[in-house]
């Protein structure tokens, strides 16, 4: 069986055993958009939940933009272009109107990056910024949150007469989907935010996890520090796997998000009657896949159909590394992940981007992982509590090698975009 895999700009085509194959699980085909650039400006004068745009712009001072980063393969150059525009007609001046990238923690995005995530028309005409979210300086307090969490958020956005997000609503491995308020937060929240919200207490709860809204404390607490912080307006798409948009909803932060999520569901979610022995699954592509950081999301998408003590076999480029500084300190610091785990558990231990440490220690409790990469060395990969494979077909080899020969595969060509899920009518099998 020949499967192409997501893998960094031009995929990585593989051959795998017929015989064990159960399924390739992908997104569902659903017609994309004809005319998307048209159905964005309808949203924006019809949207759910709020007064058109421009009715709300009109009279305002000034406007902050959120947009993704480049982590996020959002399709700027459609849904940006109509945004300004009913901005600019309802009397926004051009130079009030700031772009700000919602970075997280994450490192900015400059130059040609930066116009090719917008739109090369955007990033000529327009003001962008990149939010900072260690810089204490350039974030205001807006109290804290009923369950403890300091609020801190960009003054730029803060400050803003008309606050809107835009972004894409996709599966989100711990807040269900992404998209709405998670521009805000973590978007342009501070890391005194971010170290709490991302912290074992939240982490550890059952349902946070992909695809999952109700009694999911991550996504409860985004919510509430999001509305805190304000939003008059959303613009999210729902987007297939070859990027096309299937869907755009607009308007109030909450039921907009919410229209959006209960459509992205169905076409993302794919099942299997029974769990697996081995999943072959993917980081998505570039830009999902350039660090190993991002790469764990990969990891985490197997696990709904995996048995305990599989193997799962991603395939992530890596072209980047390992990650931020802090992110591979962890890995020096610590000689097993369960020793990682008691720190943070019992201690007030924190170390910016642990979350991501956290997540490939609740996959590693699970099963093996086999990763194969042009980005990292074997040597690395170990250091990484993985274990380095030439190829997707070697590490195939050596998991029915300790799964016998009859043992059951699944593969997951795109990765994270994909809600992989146990067929209910079927049980577990």
């Amino acid at each position: 069986m020949r499967v192409r895999l997501e893998y960094g700009r031009e995929g990585l085509e593989v051959e795998l055993p017929d015989r064990n194959v159960v399924k390739c699980l992908k997104c569902r085909p659903h017609p994309p958009l004809a005319d998307p650039a048209a159905e964005v400006l309808a949203r924006l004068r019809q949207p759910t939940g709020t007064p058109p745009l421009a009715e709300l712009a009109r009279g305002r001072r000034d406007a902050c933009v959120l947009v993704s980063d480049v982590t996020r393969p959002v399709p700027n150059p459609v849904i940006l272009p109509p945004l300004l525009a009913e901005l600019e007609a309802a009397g926004i001046p051009r130079e009030k109107i700031l772009i700000l990238v919602a970075t997280g923690l994450h490192r900015p995005n400059l130059g040609d990056e930066l116009a090719e995530m917008v739109g090369r028309e955007v990033f000529e005409r327009y003001r962008i910024e990149n939010h900072h979210g260690e810089e204490p300086a350039e974030h205001v307090h807006l109290g804290q949150s009923p369950r403890g969490v300091p609020i801190w958020i960009d003054r730029r956005y803060a400050e803003a007469d008309l606050k809107i997000a835009t972004g894409l609503i996709e599966p989100h491995f711990m807040a269900g989907f992404s998209g709405g308020r998670k521009l805000i937060c973590p978007g342009v929240a501070g890391i005194e935010t971010i170290k709490v919200w991302h912290s074992p207490a939240y982490l550890e709860h059952e349902n946070a996890r992909s695809g999952c809204l109700e009694n999911n404390p991550v996504h409860e607490e985004n919510t509430t520090i999001a509305k805190r912080a304000g939003c008059d307006f959303i613009l999210n798409v729902v987007i297939d796997d070859r990027r096309r948009i299937l869907r755009v909803v607009a308007g109030d932060m909450e039921e907009a998000f919410h229209e959006g999520a209960a459509f992205a569901r169905k076409p993302v979610t794919d099942t299997v009657p029974r769990p697996v022995d081995i999943v072959v699954t993917s980081s998505a592509g570039y830009p999902l896949d350039t660090t190993f950081y991002q790469s764990v999301k990969g990891m985490v998408a197997a696990l709904p159909i995996l048995k305990p003590g599989g193997t799962v076999v991603l395939a992530a480029s890596m072209t980047e590394g390992i990650g931020s500084p802090e992110f591979t300190s962890i890995f020096d610091e610590f000689d097993s992940l369960d020793a990682f785990m008691d720190r943070i558990l019992n201690t007030d231990y924190f170390v910016k981007d642990q979350w991501q440490v956290e997540e490939l220690a609740k996959v590693r409790r699970h099963a093996k992982v086999r990763v194969v990469t042009d980005g990292l060395s074997p040597e690395t990969l170990r250091h990484l509590f993985v274990e380095p494979a030439e190829s997707v077909e070697a590490a195939v080899a050596t998991a029915l090698e300790d799964h016998g020969p009859d043992a059951t595969i699944a593969v997951m060509p795109e990765g994270p975009y994909v809600m992989a899920e146990l067929d209910a009518r079927r049980g577990p099998g």
